[in-house]
């Protein structure tokens, strides 16, 4: 991996009842809280050592913590918008600052490993589209190496048929593309594995 790519980290920064909150209707705000926390520590652990550059994008506000020191991380605020709008954004501030990879993952992935976001740059050298499409219908990764803003548009955000739409928009441009694993993403109780939480 060459140092022109650049790993986005869409997160939310740890505040009880803002996080996780359609789990937190079977576990509560709290036990959410700490799932969430849980998350982004293993985000963290998969990401710091990663051969590329990496930007932190906070939901709502920046929070300077150890949890992404400024060494590692570039601090940045989502933008206005949609989620598609906030990432698309994303992507044009990088390729603007001359980075030629772009991946993007969120902190909801417990099953991603450093290795599958290696495998995403790598892919990336002979393909223009990486995807990580994820259990309930979205995805857990996308990479490009240059803007395709009709992948950020007239999406259904957060429901089940973002992958679908996103991988027509792909074949319909003709671009070359490769799936990573399939993967599930922390949404809803049945997808926490309690034991992990709890050796935390």
């Amino acid at each position: 991996m060459d140092n022109k790519g650049l790993l986005l980290l869409f997160v939310r920064a740890p505040e009880l009842g803002k996080v996780k909150t359609r789990l937190a209707e079977a576990v509560g705000p709290e036990v959410a809280l700490e799932i969430y926390i849980h998350l982004l520590q293993h985000t963290r652990q998969i990401t710091e050592k990663l051969d590329a550059a990496k930007a932190v994008y906070f939901a709502d506000n920046i929070v300077d913590d150890s949890m992404w020191p400024k060494e590692i991380y570039q601090h940045n605020l989502q933008a206005e918008g949609d989620l598609g709008q906030k990432m698309q954004t994303a992507f044009e501030d990088a390729f603007a600052a001359g980075y030629t990879s772009v991946v993007i993952i969120g902190s909801d992935c417990k099953q991603l490993t450093q290795e599958i976001i290696e495998q995403a740059f790598d892919v990336l050298k002979t393909h223009e589209i990486v995807i990580g499409p994820a259990l309930d219908g979205g995805y857990y990764l996308l990479g490009m190496n240059k803007l395709y803003p009709e992948l950020f548009q007239n999406k259904t955000w957060s429901t089940a048929t973002v992958f679908a739409e996103t991988i027509y928009d792909v074949e319909r441009l003709h671009l070359s593309h490769k799936l990573l694993p399939e993967l599930s993403d922390v949404d809803h109780v049945e997808d926490v594995d309690f034991d992990w939480l709890a050796d935390s």
